[in-house]
């Protein structure tokens, strides 16, 4: 899998911009030095997690005695229903914060950044290029980056695309995903025939 392919595909499954309304709803009650802070440290600790998911990936499935084709088509699964839910998002969003309550890993590190669907992701892109560990570590810092700065920014892509913009972009990434999840199901059935 090329380098961008698989940081585009980490990318729309973080979906920076579907979260962008509640990183508003958590920050808002802090100041902008803090939130800065806040922010800072969350994308740092989810980057921990991806990392350690992608290095780690092919012993935990060893472990589990979990094949690649089972992972590749549960992993397409579970990305169409994250994909569809982009589409026809579900009214309102639990954070399981109070009011003025400071995050610490979750609900922002995870699920929102490194959630069970990336983690699925670079599981199984860790079992099926072990040998392009680089190439996919290069893949999640690009995907990171991208998430990073459109987080980082929030207020700016909240004034620049509105309430509406953002839920149009969300459903569009979502119909991308809804692709790249087929694709992945359609792989792992392929692989599974292969073998039979």
């Amino acid at each position: 899998m090329e380098i961008l392919s698989a940081a585009t595909m980490l990318f729309l499954i973080m979906d920076p911009l579907g979260n962008l309304p509640v990183v508003l709803s958590i920050l808002k009650h802090f100041d902008k030095k803090r939130r800065r802070i806040i922010l800072i440290r969350e994308l740092s600790a989810a980057l921990v997690i991806l990392l350690l998911f992608l290095y780690a990936g092919k012993s935990i499935l060893g472990f589990l005695h979990v094949q690649p084709e089972t992972l590749s088509i549960s992993g397409g699964v579970i990305l169409f229903i994250i994909a569809i839910k982009m589409i026809f998002p579900s009214a309102g969003s639990i954070t399981g914060l109070a009011a003025g309550e400071e995050p610490f890993i979750v609900p922002m590190a995870i699920p929102m950044i490194a959630g069970p669907s990336v983690i699925a992701s670079l599981l199984l892109l860790s079992t099926q290029y072990s040998n392009h560990m680089f190439e996919l570590s290069i893949s999640v810092l690009l995907a990171w980056l991208g998430t990073s700065g459109i987080l980082m920014f929030y207020g700016f892509f909240h004034k620049l695309l509105g309430e509406r913009g953002l839920k149009a972009v969300e459903r569009l990434m979502g119909l991308l995903l809804v692709m790249i999840s087929t694709q992945m199901l359609l792989d792992g059935v392929k692989s599974y025939m292969d073998l039979q």
